[in-house]
């Protein structure tokens, strides 16, 4: 056990639940052998606090740093801000500067505003689309964040059901006079959208949609969402925080030609620093003067110097087409080495924010298995792939060689039934399932 180990053992008992990510939970990869923290991120390489070395073939930070980590050109202009002061009793200009990129980019959106974290924004763009439309309901496809009215989908009128819409995510803390406010629907089912419009007429807020996720959206999906909302006074907001600027500088909305009434960013933004950015149209967004939407940090300087230079990178190298290429890469790369080991998986996903799943009764123990076998190899890797500006062809060709080893040591596994006594430690949890 290394000294990241015997940390994250002592932060469990002082931190409930050991970290502030469910998502970067040690056992959500490798339970007691996953490096928990890390002494140093660079590009797409990573350095435990026993000086391991390993190539992040991962989430690179849930998606955060699209450019990879510790980008010079983001981290000089964020250094900038820090020299010239990061806070002040006077506004930053660059909220301005950043407001103006963001509506060239999007030519629909005629107004914005900032938070620093995609779950707060996404409150953000609902409180707004409340207060503009005077109505409560929410229909939502997609995963969304942790706030209230979200979680309010899973408080069911048994509570013994409680959690059941999206298992993992707990309703407990939320108030139960929210339920009934929220109501989910599965991506890409127009037939099941238009019934819930249909249930609540008169009393929704606002539609909320992943613009695009694990599958491409069928081509009348988004726009009968945006035909009936427009018919009925609906915001329709695109939560962007996960799809954005990786298929297209800006949101996926433009590849799909929909202009919502709000679109809401977080993560890829500035690659690594807290920033989030709901823009939206002026009849929408002004409603955000009638409710009290404000906090001291939403005006710090970091986040908006760090987003500027991350957008402004992105334009210049076409960052987008290199996610996709090297993306679709590692995609090819799952499914061939599936067939040549004869492991039967399903690959998803747009080709920057891959996916693949074993698919067996024991999966997660296999998943485990595949985690530790590509640590052992000098990689941060599990059944995802989130491509970065860092990643270059000799990474990819590296991981796949990699992956041969590790695909072709699980199918002897699986055959010989030896799958849970090669693990060297407990199996990884599952977390929560989305609500595809």
């Amino acid at each position: 056990m290394g000294k990241s180990q015997q940390l994250y053992n002592k932060a469990k008992k002082m931190i409930p639940g050991g970290t502030q990510l469910l998502s970067k939970r040690p056992e959500m990869f490798l339970p007691d052998l996953w490096p928990a923290y890390y002494e140093t991120a660079k590009g797409c390489e990573v350095w435990d606090l026993d000086g391991n070395k390993y190539v992040d073939m991962s989430y690179m930070s849930l998606g955060a740093c699209i450019l990879g980590y510790a980008d010079q050109d983001v981290n000089a202009a964020v250094k900038y801000a820090v020299d010239k002061g990061s806070a002040s009793t006077l506004n930053c200009y660059e909220e301005v500067e950043l407001a103006e990129l963001l509506l060239d980019i999007h030519p629909w959106a005629q107004m914005v505003r900032y938070a620093r974290t995609g779950g707060e924004a996404m409150s953000i763009a609902i409180r707004i689309a409340r207060a503009a439309t005077g109505k409560d309901i929410i229909l939502f496809c997609g995963y969304h964040g942790w706030h209230d009215w979200y979680l309010a989908a899973n408080l069911a009128d048994d509570k013994a059901l409680d959690g059941y819409l999206m298992p993992g995510l707990s309703p407990k803390g939320v108030a139960r006079g929210l339920q009934g406010t929220s109501r989910p629907f599965i991506y890409n089912n127009t037939e099941e959208f238009l019934a819930l419009v249909e249930k609540y007429r008169g009393k929704i807020a606002a539609v909320v949609v992943e613009t695009v996720r694990n599958y491409e959206p069928k081509p009348e999906f988004l726009e009968t969402i945006r035909q009936v909302t427009k018919k009925l006074g609906i915001a329709m907001i695109c939560d962007e925080v996960s799809s954005g600027w990786r298929l297209n500088v800006g949101g996926a909305h433009l590849k799909y030609g929909i202009s919502p009434d709000i679109a809401v960013f977080a993560k890829a933004i500035s690659n690594g620093f807290p920033m989030g950015a709901i823009i939206g149209k002026a009849e929408v967004m002004n409603a955000a003067q009638d409710t009290f939407i404000s906090s001291t940090y939403w005006t710090e300087r970091i986040g908006p110097a760090a987003a500027i230079a991350t957008i402004k990178k992105m334009q210049e190298n076409n960052v987008p087409e290199h996610l996709i290429k090297i993306g679709q890469k590692v995609q090819s790369g799952w499914k061939k080495l599936a067939e040549k080991h004869n492991l039967d998986i399903s690959v998803s996903g747009i080709a920057p924010l891959g996916h693949f799943s074993f698919n067996y009764d024991n999966a997660l123990a296999i998943k485990t298995l595949f985690t530790q076998l590509m640590l052992e190899k000098g990689y941060l890797a599990t059944n995802a792939f989130y491509a970065s500006f860092a990643h270059k062809e000799e990474h990819i060709n590296r991981y796949i060689d990699a992956v041969d080893e590790a695909f072709e040591f699980i199918s002897k596994s699986l055959k010989n039934k030896n799958v849970e006594d090669d693990l060297k430690g407990p199996i990884c949890h599952a977390g929560f399932k989305r609500l595809e």
